[in-house]
Order: C-alpha cells, then sequence, then structure tokens
C-alpha cells in the first residue's frame, strides 16, 4: 500500500521512489543526516507557507488520497514524473559580480503584451477534486497577478464562467475527442467567450497507464470502498468541495451520452474516445478555425516544432504532461535548447513540468524560453487554502525570482542567457 506521509522535497522524493538520476537531485546535507529535525508547514495559515513546498504539505494534510493521488501522482514507473524534477539539477546558475540590481524587473512580452511576471498557469482538469469553483479561483488569481490562466477542456467551471473574471488573459485548451462537430463546438465556443489562445494538446489521445490512481477504484467510475471511506476522514475538504455536489464537465457535458454526463463517467467516456487519428493535417484544419493565437503543447521532439511552425502555430509548449503520458520520456527543458536553436525566433516556446523554485525558472528562460507554465504548484495552493492559496504560490514564485535575479547579478528576466548557467 502506498500512503502519503508528509512528503520529502518533491524532487528529492521523485528520486527516491524510483531511483531516477539520482545523482544529480540537490538534496541538502542537513536533511540526508536529518539533523536538526526539519517539517514542512502542513498548518492552515498560508502566511506561514514559505515555499511550494510547504503548500504541498498543506494540501497532503487536506486531500483524501485518491485526490492527492491524481494531483501527485505520474504514469507507470513515474521516471518521467522524476525528470521534470531532476533536469533542473542539471544546470548551475553562474552569478554575475558586482553588477548594479538595485532595480530587478521580472516582467515579459508574451504576444505582443506585457505581463509582470514570466510564468502562467498551465491547463489542468478536474480541478473541481481540489476545491469548488476551482477553475473561477485560478482564473482570479491569474487576474490579479497579470498572467495568463489556461483553461482545460476538462474544467468544471463553464467557459463563460472564466471569460467573466475581470482583465483575465483567457486561454483555452483543446482535447479532441469523439466526432469533428465536438472539436468544432468547442472551438467556437471559445471564440465567443473572446479567449485570447487556443492550446491544442496532443500528448493525451491515449490515456497514461497511472497505475497507482488505478489503485483507487474499484473499476471505471467507481470508487473503492476504502476510498470512499478515506473521504470521510476529510470533513474539511468535503465542505469546500462538495458542498454543491460532485463536479462535472461544465463545457461537454451536453456533447456527452446522457448515460455518462456524471462527473466519473465523463472523465471514462472521454478517455476512451479520444481521436487516435489525430495528425498534423488535422491540426492544421483546427488552426484554421482559429481566429486568434494558436499554439500547440504536448512537443518535444525538435523536428516537430519546425512542423508546428509549417501549419502556422504562433508558438508550442514543450511538455510532456507533467509526467502523466509516455513513461521515460525526456522533459520539456531537456530539449529546451535545442528547440530555441532550430526555430529561432519564428515562434514563441514556452516550457513546463516540474516548476518548484524561482530558480527553475530562471534556468528555463536561460535556455531561451519565452514563457515557463506552472500546473502542480499553484494547484498546491489550490487544494491548501482556495483562492488565497493560489495567490500564495504565486507570491512565493515572484518573490523568490525577485531574490533570486538579485543573487545571480541580473537587472531583469530579459537579461538571462547561457552566460548564467554551467553544467
Amino acid at each position: 500500500m502506498r500512503l502519503f506521509p508528509r512528503p520529502l522535497p518533491s524532487h528529492v522524493q521523485a528520486a527516491v521512489e524510483t531511483g531516477v538520476d539520482a545523482a544529480q537531485i540537490a538534496q541538502s546535507p542537513i536533511e540526508e543526516r536529518n539533523s536538526p529535525a526539519r517539517r514542512f508547514y502542513a498548518g492552515r495559515n498560508l502566511a506561514r507557507a514559505r515555499t511550494i513546498e510547504d503548500l504541498r504539505a498543506m494540501a497532503h494534510r487536506r486531500l483524501p488520497a485518491f485526490a492527492l493521488e491524481y494531483l501527485e501522482g505520474g504514469a507507470e514507473d513515474e521516471a518521467t514524473l522524476a525528470r521534470n524534477l531532476s533536469a533542473y539539477a542539471r544546470y548551475r546558475l553562474l552569478p554575475k559580480a558586482l553588477v548594479d540590481v538595485s532595480h530587478r524587473d521580472q516582467s515579459v512580452a508574451l504576444f505582443e503584451r506585457s505581463m509582470p511576471l514570466p510564468f502562467a498557469i498551465a491547463p489542468t482538469g478536474l480541478n473541481g477534486l481540489f476545491w469548488r469553483k476551482a477553475d473561477v479561483l485560478l482564473a482570479r488569481a491569474a487576474a490579479e497577478a497579470g498572467i495568463p490562466f489556461i483553461q482545460s477542456s476538462m474544467s468544471n467551471d463553464p467557459i463563460e464562467d472564466v471569460a467573466a473574471v475581470p482583465d483575465l488573459r483567457h486561454w483555452w485548451q483543446l482535447y479532441v475527442f469523439g466526432e469533428p462537430s465536438i472539436r468544432e463546438a468547442l472551438i467556437a465556443r471559445a471564440e465567443r467567450a473572446q479567449c485570447e489562445a487556443l492550446v491544442l494538446t496532443i500528448d493525451a489521445q491515449f490515456y497514461g497507464d497511472r497505475e497507482w490512481e488505478q489503485r483507487r477504484f474499484a473499476h471505471p467510475g467507481r470508487l473503492t470502498l476504502a476510498s470512499i471511506l478515506e473521504c470521510a476522514l476529510h470533513p474539511q475538504w468535503a465542505a469546500t468541495t462538495l458542498s454543491g455536489g460532485m463536479p462535472s464537465f461544465a463545457n461537454l457535458v451536453d456533447l456527452l451520452p446522457k448515460a455518462h454526463r456524471r462527473f466519473f463517467d465523463g472523465a471514462f467516456w472521454i478517455r476512451a474516445h479520444m481521436d487516435h487519428r489525430l495528425d498534423w493535417k488535422e491540426a492544421a484544419r483546427l488552426r484554421k478555425l482559429w481566429p486568434r493565437r494558436f499554439l500547440i503543447k504536448g512537443l518535444l521532439d525538435p523536428a516537430d516544432a519546425e512542423k508546428a511552425a509549417a501549419i502556422g502555430a504562433d508558438g508550442v509548449i514543450l511538455s510532456n504532461h507533467g509526467g502523466r503520458q509516455l513513461d521515460w520520456t525526456v522533459s520539456g527543458l531537456d530539449v529546451l535548447p535545442d528547440v530555441r536553436r532550430r526555430i529561432g525566433n519564428r515562434l514563441t516556446v514556452i516550457v513546463d513540468g516540474g516548476v518548484r523554485r524561482g530558480t527553475d525558472i530562471l534556468k528555463a528562460f536561460a535556455l531561451g524560453a519565452d514563457a515557463v507554465l506552472v500546473g502542480r504548484a499553484p494547484l498546491y495552493g489550490l487544494s491548501a487554502g482556495g483562492r488565497k492559496g493560489v495567490t500564495r504560490a504565486i507570491d512565493i514564485l515572484r518573490d523568490e525570482i525577485d531574490l533570486d535575479l538579485g543573487l545571480l547579478g541580473a537587472r531583469s528576466i530579459n537579461e538571462l542567457g547561457p552566460q548564467f548557467l554551467a553544467r
């Protein structure tokens, strides 16, 4: 039986569980000796969360095991999950001395629009498992911070509710399943909602073999009795998540068969009806249907980034789906330098996977990223404290980046390049 005790730092835990790249993991000597004893904060006061790992520990305390497994788990041996975390350990920062860093600037331009922070919130589905109206809460925190929020096709709040959040840079993520009329209806709905960008995800046409998650279900769509009973031990989660009943796929419910519109039933139906014929020809057709910025998410081969440019994409998101799809793949960070060399400035290049620290974001920019997506980090905040928890996650990353720029001797994110890195 796999349990969720107080978590180690996530990059250390991933290496311990899989043995992948263990030699590259930057574990503190104090943690190795366990003296003095150290513990992440796992209480309820968000102000006391000093790091994303504190928020993660708070989430572990609040969530029932089936929801926590969905949040944390990866595919098969979870080697890809571990690689996302360890990839950053391949690089060391090379500070520059005697630089006037009295003023530091984190702002970047993304699709010709300035934003005050160099990261955005990645698309994540089934967020209603963590907090009621989760997608709206994520959107509000993103809008307050001035960063984009990418809403998933598998979100639990209507696209119109998210679009109504004032000052939000609202992007829509598209899964391709069922008949062409379904994807076309979703694209049209996103256009009516005035979404700034469409993000076509192409690495989930088969559902990854998430073995630990599957053990929580007696059969598809039905939790085991043990999982149901364990939920009863988390009344705070139930009160803030299930007060309005089980969530639904608000943007898909009218497109699903009537017998598959409940939460788990809908999820399993969609997994069974992903379009395995999705190819570059269909991606090009969808590009033509969308009038605004178009990105392809889930690419890892640099040659595929060139194909994305050829069909008229505006950007690519280098991603392995958070380690939840094909196991033993490279991370987005691994291929980022090669992608940047091959496509130059023809495309906006965004990377995700394993971001837990401000230094992770600095390394990604030094390797050529135009922006970074954070997925689990804001979900840890959401699971710990709702909208305020998401804001706390964003604030933690903002504060770390600001300090790290000063210590690195860089006045702005836009100054970063390979000259700030050592292998």
